[in-house]
Order: C-alpha cells, then structure tokens, then sequence
C-alpha cells in the first residue's frame, strides 16, 4: 500500500498552494497550520500539530518552507512516523539570514502595526512569490491573486493573537543531519532567494543520499508555479523509492 502524502505548506501560503497536487499525488492531505487557512490558531505549535494529525502508518511528508523545516523536525522527532521527506525550499534553524530577506521582515512588521495589511502582503509577495530577479507585475494574475489572498487571509486570522512558539528541537536539526534516515528530496525553484538554495545545499550534502533537483521558472511556491513539473519530479522520486 503506498504511504499517505502529508503535504505542509509554506508559511506565506496556505494548503491552498497544492491544489494541483492532492489528485496528481494521491493519497494526499494538505493540512492548514493553526492561524492558516481554515485551521485558527490553538495552543500547540506548529510541529505538535502536525505530529498529532500523523497516521498510525508512516508516511511522506512534503513541506515546503516553514513546512518543509517541519517536516524535517519531524523525521527527526519522530522517525517512525516518516516513510520519505521531499523538502522544498525548506527553512532551518541557525540559518543566518541575509540582509534581504531580514529588510523583508523589518517592513512587514511595520506594515502591520501600521495596520497596512496590503502592504505586508505586496512585500512578501515580491520576495517569495517573484523572487529577487522578477517583477511581481510579470507574474500571472490568477497566481498573484491567490498567493495575496493566501497571505492576507493568515495575517487577518492571526491579528490580535499570540501564535505558540516552536518548542525547540534538541539538539537541532542543524546539527545532526546525518541522523536523517528516510529518502529525502531537496528540491528548489531557481528564481528564489539565495538563502533558501545555500539551506537546500546544506541539506543535500549532509543528510544520507539526498537527492536534489531545480525547478526552471519558479520562485519559493514551485507547486503553484510549475505544477506538472513539480509532481513530475515528486513522483519520479517517490516510485523510485516505493513510497
């Protein structure tokens, strides 16, 4: 029997992101972190969320970004639980992030206390969605809508509330990544930021027969940018595997 798909989205996006990937990746389920989407926001972090809502069975876990960092944890966490990881464009801890993306943060904060929502999103927008090389104004209409939308929707449900910190994993992920025993995927868009392809590097060379693949033409959302493409690689890797 092939392993549930745990899909975990991006943390300027929602489950909505793999929309084309639950028929195409089946058996599929994207869950909605708390303050995301349709999930609002409780008392366990993002990590125990997710973990509590695992099957009974091992599965594949694809995260990207904040989830893919999740994920990650997770197969550490928890190994058991973890049949194959396909980390995109993932985060990590200790990650010293450039000057770039810290600016990005700076301006959102102070969209926000601001109360200027659309700017906080026009920013994110730019940086994850076109990428540094891009303008925004180039991306298709129905894709920039959504991912506002995506973002917009987590801003609004978060107002007000204060998310539960990430417990911390021990040690930390980023420092026993040879410890990473499923078959893992590494995979990026080539139009995003320098930090993410620097961590997916990482990844790559340190945990055990790590695969790594690059999506043309994609940003930090290749699953929304370049769908078939995407499941093509993601599926390719999974059969290869059994998973």
């Amino acid at each position: 029997m092939t392993p549930e798909r745990i899909l975990l989205h991006a943390g300027v996006a929602d489950s909505r992101m793999y929309r084309a990937q639950l028929d195409a990746l089946a058996p599929a389920r994207a869950l909605d972190f708390p303050g995301f989407g349709d999930t609002p926001l409780g008392t366990v972090d993002d990590r125990a969320f997710v973990r509590e809502r695992l099957p009974k069975e091992p599965a594949t876990l694809i995260g990207t970004s904040l989830g893919g960092r999740i994920a990650l944890e997770l197969a550490l966490e928890t190994p058991e639980h973890v049949a194959a990881l396909v980390l995109v464009g993932p985060g990590l801890d200790g990650h010293d992030w450039s000057p770039e993306v810290r600016e990005l943060g700076k301006a959102e904060k102070a969209a926000l206390e601001r109360g200027d929502i659309d700017a906080a999103v026009e920013a994110n927008m730019k940086l994850w969605l076109a990428g540094p090389r891009r303008a925004l104004d180039d991306m298709d209409p129905e894709l920039r809508a959504l991912g506002a939308e995506m973002q917009r929707d987590a801003f609004l449900l978060q107002h007000g509330h204060n998310e539960p910190p990430m417990s911390p994993l021990e040690p930390p992920a980023s420092t026993r990544l040879g410890d990473v025993r499923p078959p893992t995927l590494v995979l990026t868009g080539d139009e995003d930021v320098h930090d993410i392809h620097e961590i997916a590097d990482k990844l790559a060379a340190e945990i055990p027969g790590a695969e790594r693949a690059t999506i043309a033409g994609a940003a930090h959302l290749p699953s929304l940018e370049r769908p078939e493409e995407f499941n093509r690689i993601v599926l390719a890797f999974l059969r290869e595997h059994g998973v």
